[in-house]
């Protein structure tokens, strides 16, 4: 699968999907302090890199998962490339909210499934991966087999990585944060003073501005 991971960073910085502010971080929802922003969503803008995505996601599940009865996107930024993978590989679709609706049927899930089929979610980024996890849970918990997840990028903290391992999901993802500096300082989106910072930020992002 390294074949995707080089070109899918290619494209994320080349539509700014993924920015690189050593010197000027973003603020995470979170709190967390960060010389990276991953928006995915940006990736459904650009009809090549879409579509490329699509056929990459399609082509991984083929070959990892050959026996999925269904695909299911996390709500929200993975509901229109599953969507298309789905319609891709001829597979139904369904989405996973974060929560039950409070209203109408109280669905978390939305779409039509039955208890027993085996299911590839996917996700368009891996941070904690708690919200992802999240998702993986309340399919189980319907009566699904999840056969694993695949996303489009990961930021590869060790904290997502033990929580996969926990809830026994396996996880590919298209491209990694260790190929995107790698490939971020190759195009010379980057500087080699910066990739050092980009490295430490990861070690422990939660206290990296403090620390700063």
């Amino acid at each position: 699968m390294g074949n995707f991971e080089k070109k899918t960073a290619e494209y994320l910085l080349q539509i700014k999907a993924i920015k690189l502010q050593p010197s000027n971080p973003f603020t995470w929802a979170s709190g967390w302090k960060s010389p990276v922003y991953c928006d995915n969503r940006k990736t459904l803008s650009f009809p090549e890199v879409r579509s490329y995505i699509r056929d990459s996601f399609s082509a991984m599940i083929i070959d990892l998962y050959p026996q999925a009865d269904l695909i299911a996107g996390v709500a929200t930024g993975a509901i229109a490339h599953g969507a298309l993978v789905a319609d891709k590989i001829g597979l139904p679709f369904i989405y996973v909210r974060s929560g039950a609706k409070e209203h109408g049927l109280g669905n978390q899930i939305e779409g039509y499934f039955e208890q027993g089929q085996k299911v590839v979610v996917i996700e368009d980024l891996i941070s904690t991966g708690g919200s992802s996890l999240n998702a993986v849970t309340a399919l189980r918990e319907s009566g699904c087999e999840v056969l694993g997840m695949v996303a489009i990028f990961t930021y590869e903290f060790k904290k997502a990585a033990d929580a996969f391992t926990a809830e026994n999901c396996k996880l590919n993802t298209l491209s990694n944060y260790s190929v995107l500096i790698e490939t971020a300082l190759k195009t010379g989106y980057i500087g080699q003073e910066e990739v050092e910072t980009l490295k430490k930020w990861r070690l422990d992002p939660s206290i990296w501005g403090i620390n700063k």
